[in-house]
């Protein structure tokens, strides 16, 4: 994982963090909930603030701590101040610019890791952080997001299958595991081009890509292992499990976004959140409590009440997409609560865990192990 940081890492999560809640705030105005708007056109700013701003923010605050190298921080100050320009509102470009430039540090950070261990989940990650870069590109060039969006999602898609692909090297060896993972995202990638190019292949083979890398995931990576574990591996693998489940949904609803085309606008909306908050979502509840000591520092013990943001997020994902397909505005208003509710109770649940376990310390002294409900996580 690389060494941990406690102090530019503690401040870009923070920056991270302010760019979701400004987004999740936005995603309520988007979906129909008559709120203040923070500022005019925010419900413009909801993508790219939780896509760039949240997520970009933290994968790329996480490779930099991997590297360990001081530069590679540059990266998430970039899209971090990049974030907080798009909260703040500033007019022009100087927004995309900042979060182009941490795009493009990114793929620096990565060519430096594939120069230690040029491997294919490496590769992967470094594709990853390719398509973003591409993605601000395009967005910067005066791209509408939804025109340039899928590149948004192959950074997160492969950053993620990159880093279980990852992973997997400490299951015992499997046959074609390896070999069949390339043919699978050379499917996926080759189905990235053919949207950029406007073919009429490109959503369906997208979308074949991420059905068969769902099933790659369910068949090859350690959640087949970790389920039967208990407390935070337990809780870690249905949340993976969840997530594999929703990428396959998204793949299929890419194929049915080439095959009736004549309602894109639902179909759009559910392939994304079918992406972005069920499968990467599901990823974040699942790798937080080992991500965030990495980068900050701090211990966040596992709870049992860690559950109910994970049902929350999948229950009400369910209920936006039957919102989608049957044109229910009503219940897509509440489906959208219900999404945003979940990362809220995400974000609450994390952060009492984590002052738990720092009052516990302080009763008891930095030199005696703080322990969650299930045994000794930290020490």
């Amino acid at each position: 994982m690389g060494r941990s940081t406690t102090g530019p890492g503690r401040w870009l999560a923070l920056a991270a963090i302010a760019a979701l809640l400004t987004g999740l705030w936005a995603a309520l105005l988007r979906v129909g909930w008559q709120l203040p708007e923070l500022r005019p056109d925010l419900e413009l700013a909801h993508g790219p603030l939780m896509v760039c701003g949240f997520l970009g923010t933290l994968i790329s605050l996480e490779r930099a701590v991997a590297l360990g190298r001081p530069w590679a921080y540059l990266a998430p100050a970039a899209t971090g101040a990049g974030a907080m320009a798009l909260v703040a509102g500033l007019p022009g470009i100087t927004g995309p610019l900042l979060i182009f430039a941490g795009s493009v540090l990114l793929v620096g950070v990565f060519g430096a890791i594939v120069r230690r261990q040029r491997t294919l989940f490496t590769l992967t990650m470094a594709g990853g952080a390719l398509a973003w870069a591409v993605g601000n590109a395009l967005w910067l060039s005066g791209l509408q997001i939804f025109e340039m969006v899928h590149w948004w999602m192959a950074f997160l898609v492969l950053t993620i299958v990159g880093e279980r692909l990852e992973l997997s090297r400490f299951l015992p060896p499997r046959k074609h595991r390896t070999s069949s993972f390339a043919v699978i995202v050379a499917v996926y990638v080759s189905g990235l081009v053919a949207m950029s190019l406007a073919w009429e292949a490109g959503p369906p083979l997208m979308g074949l890509g991420m059905i068969a890398m769902a099933g790659w995931l369910v068949r090859y990576d350690l959640v087949r292992v970790t389920i039967r574990g208990k407390g935070l591996p337990r809780l870690a693998a249905v949340c993976l499990a969840g997530g594999y489940f929703w990428l396959a949904v998204a793949g299929v609803q890419a194929v049915l976004l080439a095959w009736w085309p004549a309602i894109p606008d639902l179909r759009y909306d559910a392939e994304l959140h079918t992406v972005f908050l069920g499968f990467v979502f599901s990823m974040i509840f699942a790798h937080a409590p080992i991500i965030l000591p990495a980068v900050t520092g701090l211990q966040v013990p596992y709870r049992r009440y860690f559950y109910a943001h994970v049902i929350l997020l999948h229950a009400s994902l369910l209920c936006r997409i039957v919102a989608d397909d049957f044109s229910l505005q009503d219940h897509y208003r509440w489906a959208g609560l219900g999404n945003v509710s979940a990362i809220v109770l995400f974000l609450g649940g994390t952060a009492y865990s984590l002052l738990a376990a720092q009052r516990q310390r302080g009763r008891r002294g930095a030199s005696v192990p703080v322990r969650s409900e299930t045994g000794v996580v930290s020490g």
